[in-house]
């Protein structure tokens, strides 16, 4: 554990940076408030800090009320070192952010034994941060193929067009679905369907920028959306993934199964009056089309600006393309 020291005094300085590398700690020292201020604000900064109370620029306290009034995505654990032995300046201490103190001249075995119960309160705080990130994970990540789930996925969609929206962009939307993927797990079993969805998943992403949006919309169907300023430029990449998919057959079992997708494809320029589920749903429109002319290929639906009645719109757009 990476420890920062702050203190003033050349000779308590010297004592805790040849002290603790005995004891297993990595040391970054300082001599004034400011500099241990600054330390404890970058990436990678010191989760235990040993402040001495009096410092040039800021004081121990000073520096505990800063630390606690911009907190970082760590909790910094921090004690202070003083000669200061009164109730209320301990008190002061303790509410201006401190987790502990330790009164000089110290005891170097009590020393060692709150920086044990630092480091078993800061491993706790791990562990608790490592359990939110992994229910964080499983809430919005869909659980066979890793990509984001329905809800996660629509509601970035929803960010993503509202910043075309703030940036005059046009927004797209692609549906792919899996062809005949009844038929693969009524002939192999769903642990096959299973992993050909999992590579299906696979190929899309490999063939996306890592900034375009990619998740499992349900069943064996994905969405893709991405904001452009070439609407022209959104075919290609629907033809592109269609064509990462249906590349090379998915081998299981020994076997080598042939796929594809259809990918129903919806553009349209972000517009208040209108709103990301109206691209869905004419994403879905084309979508069906392309099932109905023959599978394996794209369908394209281009919405005008800024329609006076998006559903109207859509329907036209979209027709009756449904089976």
């Amino acid at each position: 554990m990476r420890v920062l020291i702050a203190d003033d005094d050349e000779i308590y300085r010297s004592l805790l940076c040849s002290t603790l590398p005995r004891w297993g700690y990595q040391v970054v020292a300082v001599s004034d408030g400011e500099r241990a201020l600054a330390s404890l604000a970058t990436e990678g900064a010191p989760a235990l800090a040993i402040l001495d109370w009096m410092m040039p620029g800021l004081s121990g306290p000073e520096v505990c009320k800063r630390v606690r009034a911009s907190p970082g995505p760590r909790y910094t654990y921090i004690l202070l070192l003083t000669a200061r032995s009164k109730m209320e300046e301990v008190v002061e201490g303790l509410e201006a952010g401190a987790d502990d103190y330790l009164t000089k001249p110290f005891v170097a075995s009590e020393l060692r034994a709150r920086l044990r119960t630092a480091a078993r309160i800061l491993g706790l705080q791990e562990n608790l941060l490592e359990s939110r990130r992994e229910l964080e994970v499983l809430a919005t990540h869909d659980p066979l193929t890793q990509l984001w789930n329905r809800r996660a996925i629509l509601e970035r969609l929803s960010r993503e067009w509202a910043r075309a929206l703030r940036e005059k962009k046009s927004m797209a939307v692609l549906l792919a679905d899996v062809d005949r993927f009844k038929e693969v797990n009524d002939r192999f079993g769903h642990a096959v369907g299973d992993q050909a969805l999992c590579e299906v998943a696979r190929r899309l992403t490999a063939a996306l920028r890592p900034y375009d949006l990619l998740g499992r919309f349900g069943g064996e169907e994905f969405l893709v959306a991405f904001s452009t300023d070439d609407p022209e430029s959104v075919g290609r990449v629907a033809e592109r993934l269609r064509e990462a998919v249906a590349a090379s057959p998915f081998s299981a079992n020994g076997l080598d199964i042939p796929f594809s997708v259809s990918i129903g494809m919806a553009v349209a320029p972000a517009h208040p009056a209108a709103g990301a589920e109206a691209l869905i749903l004419a994403a879905d429109g084309a979508l069906y089309r392309a099932k109905r002319e023959g599978r394996n290929r794209v369908c394209i639906c281009t919405l005008a600006s800024g329609p006076a009645d998006p559903a109207a719109a859509l329907a036209r757009s979209t027709g009756s393309s449904r089976s």
